[in-house]
């Protein structure tokens, strides 16, 4: 029986934790405050992000806020790159998200629609997803390959 133990104890704090942020999710009835913000560029647009770098942080999002500004967004940063997915339960504002490399080259973008369980991932691994009112990028004429500036990406 001691044979299951190791491989359990290697695994059980990721798991864990892991568990902790889903059950966070589930019981969130309402937004979380507002997250510690950084300044991105794109081209010449500003942009004021706030940085989802938890678990628990990623996992609320942008869940059941009402409201974003113009041009204020969400980066969601990971320690490692890997392929990205995202869906939209409990998110009532339409968004879209920009699958960030780690020199700050947009890899993709995805719509997403309200309060819907559709996956959107990232073409490639990533670090980096960047989530603003939906239209934010098109409207500026912002597509993959534009390289986004300032926080995690450097000048």
């Amino acid at each position: 029986m001691t044979f299951i133990k190791p491989a359990l104890s290697r695994s059980a704090p990721l798991f864990l934790g892991l568990l902790a942020a889903c059950i966070l999710a589930a019981a969130q009835s309402g937004p979380q405050p507002k997250l510690e913000t950084v300044q991105l560029t794109a081209g010449m647009h500003v942009i004021r992000a706030e940085l989802a770098v938890t678990p628990a942080q990623q996992a609320t999002g942008m869940m059941f806020r009402r409201e974003m500004g113009a041009n204020e967004g969400m980066l969601f940063v990971n320690a490692d790159s890997g392929v990205r997915c995202f869906w939209m339960r409990n998110t009532l504002i339409p968004l879209t998200i920009a699958f960030v490399a780690d020199d700050g080259t947009i890899v993709n973008l995805a719509d997403m629609q309200p309060q819907s369980d559709e996956s959107h991932c990232s073409a490639a691994p990533v670090r980096y997803a960047l989530e603003m009112r939906q239209g934010w990028f098109a409207q500026r004429g912002l597509k993959p390959g534009l390289r986004l500036r300032g926080g995690p990406f450097g000048k």
